[in-house]
């Protein structure tokens, strides 16, 4: 067992149940191949990491193909929040030292992120990557703060500002990682480092 851990938070592949903002655009099929790809950058990159536990926590239920040698759970609690914390608390409950969560819809999330993100715990108490819409694509802490995930404004874009606040106030230090966007509309499709690979879908719906 590492004294590192990264969680991953992922949304079963299910038909019309991922990517739904870009399903209204581009459909359900189409939305569908764009989040499996997501999954399997994800998949690859945090199986590249060195010296690091790899958990993934499905959204509905377990997927044995996927992260086939990592431990693999169902995530917990009523609202993204108390997911969050569930996974968290697990994971140092077992006895990790450095624990950041990550979500599997990032073209550009690598290795190299995420062991950046790791290595600042070593010296701050908690790390994040923004995201360009206010919230966050990598969380990290090396102790529980409970209060990260209480009473938030989930899926807003002051979430991070808000959360950075109360830190601040609890005298708890932070740092920051550089900005990455996820993929949920047409648009951030066509910017972003996957637009090659479906540069047909995005000009037939251009």
């Amino acid at each position: 067992m590492s004294e590192n851990l990264v969680i991953v938070f992922a949304k079963n592949i299910i038909l019309g149940k991922v990517k739904t903002r870009l399903a209204k655009t581009v459909g359900d099929n189409a939305a569908f191949d764009v989040y499996k790809h997501l999954i399997d950058i994800t998949e690859r990159e945090t199986l590249r990491m060195e010296n690091c536990d790899v958990h993934v926590y499905f959204s509905d239920t377990v997927i044995n193909a996927k992260w086939s040698n990592n431990d693999k759970f169902v995530q917990e609690g009523n609202d993204l929040g108390e997911r969050m914390q569930h996974a968290f608390k697990q994971s140092f409950d077992s006895g990790y030292k450095r624990v950041i969560g990550v979500g599997s819809d990032l073209p550009d999330l690598n290795a190299e992120i995420m062991t950046e993100a790791l290595n600042k715990l070593k010296n701050h108490d908690t790390v994040f990557g923004p995201s360009e819409d206010g919230g966050y694509y990598i969380i990290g802490m090396n102790k529980l703060i409970p209060q990260i995930f209480e009473n938030k404004s989930w899926s807003t874009d002051v979430l991070l500002d808000q959360t950075l606040e109360e830190l601040n106030v609890l005298n708890y230090t932070t740092v920051l990682l550089k900005p990455l966007n996820d993929v949920d509309t047409l648009e951030d499709l066509k910017n972003s480092s996957i637009g090659r690979k479906f540069k047909s879908l995005i000009r037939s719906k251009s």
